[in-house]
C-alpha cells in the first residue's frame, strides 16, 4: 500500500458480496464482515455473481483508527464527475459518478454503527449516484398493498409521515418514509425504498396510540422526534418495492377538510424536477423514462387537514375502493 494513499485504493478487500437495489445490481468489497451484514439488511443479496453491475463499491475499514460517536454532520462536495462525502476527519468516500465507482475509509467504530449506516451514509450513497444509475429520487412516502402503491409527494411538515403512520394501521405497508426511489425495469416502473423507520413529531401523540405518554427521543434536523418500525414484512417475506399506481401531491391545511383534484402533468413535473439533485445531460437523459413514467400515472393534488385516521380512510376510498388509481393521466 502507498504511504499517501488516504483513500487505500490500494487496500485489501478481499470480502466481497452482490445485491440488488432498488433494482440495479452493485458489487460491494470490503475487508469488513460488519460492513456486509448493514448491506445484507439494508438492499437484496444476489447468490450468483452477475456479469455485470450497474454500480461498484470498494470500502476499506481501518481498525487501527479509534474514532468514536457520537459523528459529526457529514458533508458533500462535488466537482465534475467526482463527489466526494466526508463523515469524521478520517472517514470518507470519493465517488466516481462515471465509472459508477466509489471508493471510501472508514473508522471501526462507524463501520459497526449500522444504524448510521442505514439512516445516513447509504442513504447519502444512493442520493448521489441516483441520477448515474438512473433512478428518480422523489422527496415522498410511499405505501402499498399487494404489488401497487400509493407515492405521497411534499415537502417537510406536509404530513407524509403522519398520513403514512395512519395507512399502516388502515392494512398498508411501509415502503419508504423520506425518500422513495422510482427507475424503470424490463419497461417497468418500480418504486424502492431502504428500511428505515418512520420520523413522526411530537403532535403524533395527540392522534397515536402508540406515543402517548411519551416522549421524543431522537434528534432529527435540530428536533426531537420519535421513531417508528413498521413490521415489513409481507406474507413471510420482506419486501422494500412495489409498482406505484398514483401520485398524491399533499398540501396540508389548518383546518378539517379533504379535497381531491387532479394535477396537470405540467404542474406535476415542476413539482418533481424542483427536488431533484442538479445531474450531468447524460445522467438527465438516464432518468428522463422514470420521469416520464411518473407522470403518466394518475396525479392528484390533496388539500387536507384534520385528524389522520379519518384522512386515511378517505384516501382509502378514493384512490382504493373507487380505483381511481387506474385512470389515465391528464396532459
Amino acid at each position: 500500500m502507498r504511504s499517501r494513499d488516504f483513500l487505500h485504493k490500494d487496500a485489501e478487500t478481499q470480502l466481497c458480496e452482490h445485491y440488488t437495489v432498488a433494482g440495479a445490481v452493485c458489487t460491494l468489497s470490503t475487508n469488513c464482515e460488519q460492513l456486509l451484514s448493514a448491506a445484507r439488511d439494508n438492499f437484496l443479496p444476489v447468490e450468483v455473481p452477475p456479469l455485470s453491475v450497474d454500480f461498484s463499491l470498494r470500502l476499506w475499514v481501518d481498525n487501527s483508527d479509534r474514532a468514536q460517536p457520537p459523528w459529526p454532520q457529514p458533508y458533500v462536495r462535488g466537482l465534475d464527475h467526482l463527489v466526494f462525502a466526508g463523515f469524521d476527519s478520517g472517514s470518507s468516500m470519493l465517488a466516481d459518478l462515471r465509472a459508477r465507482r466509489v471508493i471510501g475509509r472508514f473508522s471501526a467504530a462507524m463501520a459497526s454503527d449500522t444504524q448510521y449506516w442505514e439512516r445516513t451514509i447509504f442513504p447519502m450513497l444512493l442520493s448521489v449516484l441516483a441520477g448515474e444509475v438512473g433512478f428518480v429520487e422523489l422527496h415522498a412516502a410511499c405505501i402499498a398493498r399487494d404489488r401497487g402503491g400509493l407515492v405521497l409527494i411534499g415537502p417537510s411538515r406536509s404530513g407524509k409521515s403522519t398520513l403514512a403512520m395512519a395507512l399502516i394501521a388502515a392494512g398498508f405497508r411501509l415502503l419508504s418514509d423520506d425518500r422513495t426511489f422510482c427507475w424503470v425495469k424490463q419497461n417497468k416502473l418500480l418504486a424502492w425504498g431502504m428500511p428505515r423507520p418512520l420520523k413522526l413529531r411530537r403532535e403524533a401523540a395527540t392522534w397515536f396510540e402508540e406515543f402517548r405518554d411519551r416522549e421524543p427521543m431522537e434528534i432529527q434536523n435540530g428536533e426531537r422526534v420519535f421513531h417508528y418500525e413498521p413490521d415489513r414484512r409481507f406474507g413471510g417475506e420482506p419486501r422494500s418495492e412495489c409498482e406505484p399506481r398514483a401520485l398524491v401531491f399533499l398540501e396540508r391545511q389548518q383546518s378539517s377538510e379533504f379535497h381531491v383534484t387532479r394535477m396537470r402533468r405540467n404542474d406535476a413535473r415542476a413539482r418533481i424536477e424542483t427536488d431533484l439533485m442538479a445531474e450531468a445531460p447524460e445522467a438527465v437523459q438516464k432518468q428522463a423514462g422514470a420521469i416520464d413514467q411518473l407522470l403518466a400515472l394518475p396525479c392528484w393534488r390533496l388539500r387536507y387537514g384534520g385528524q389522520p385516521q379519518a384522512i386515511a380512510e378517505q384516501i382509502v376510498k378514493s384512490f382504493i375502493d373507487n380505483s381511481v388509481c387506474q385512470s389515465p393521466g391528464t396532459t
